[in-house]
């Protein structure tokens, strides 16, 4: 998933490593809690090594007399994406199966639902309303048949992940109906639910701050 954002950043622009960095937690919001930025580098060598990306030295423009003469200053390394890149962008954005309901990878696809078909998104959402709704409907059979036996705060917090599942299928076939009537979703569906809100507590809301990115 962190490669399929990757890409998509550096089809808008290239960018150094930082940059990259500070995009992809400006982009991706709440959800770049799931991605390990210890793998940002390692991924770039690897998008690098398949050719979906290039790299430069960025030299910075010294004044007059600022560098000695026969010396050099070597620029950051800038990150682009190749023809092959792009193409390689194109696949993974038009993939719809299990991998992009999870949380993680439906909050990175989401963040690109503005470059995504209306069809893709449709299947995508579907899928991941299919998801919590199946996450809902075992919470709710943990609850009925064990509530008895957990401790006040086990059950609070079972109770939580319960509303979370619940806000996000409501905010999920909100996002649907838009789709299939034509009508870009606006700040504030679903009852200003987030909707990025997983039933999972310790999960991180998948969109997060990706809201504005929605078509």
């Amino acid at each position: 998933m962190l490669e399929f954002a990757i890409l998509g950043l550096l089809q808008e622009s290239s960018m150094h490593g930082y940059e990259l960095r500070k995009e992809l937690t400006a982009k991706l919001g709440a959800i770049r809690a799931a991605i390990s930025y210890g793998s940002l580098y390692p991924t770039l060598r690897r998008l690098q090594a398949a050719g979906w990306i290039t790299e430069a030295a960025e030299v910075a423009s010294a004044a007059a007399g600022e560098v000695p003469p026969l010396t050099s200053k070597r620029g950051r390394v800038v990150y682009k994406i190749t023809a092959e890149g792009k193409e390689r962008f194109a696949e993974l954005i038009a993939q719809a199966g299990p991998e992009t309901y999870d949380d993680t990878g439906f909050g990175i696809h989401f963040a690109f639902f503005a470059r995504t078909d209306q069809a893709t998104r449709l299947r995508i959402l579907e899928g991941r309303r299919r998801k919590v709704e199946e996450r809902r409907e075992t919470m709710r059979d943990v609850l009925a048949r064990a509530a008895e036996r957990l401790d006040a705060y086990t059950l609070e917090l079972q109770r939580h992940g319960l509303d979370a599942a619940e806000r996000e299928v409501r905010w999920l076939e909100e996002l649907i109906a838009n789709e299939r009537s034509g009508r870009a979703p606006t700040v504030g569906d679903a009852g200003g639910a987030s909707g990025a809100e997983s039933a999972d507590p310790d999960s991180p809301p998948p969109p997060g701050d990706a809201r504005e990115e929605r078509p």
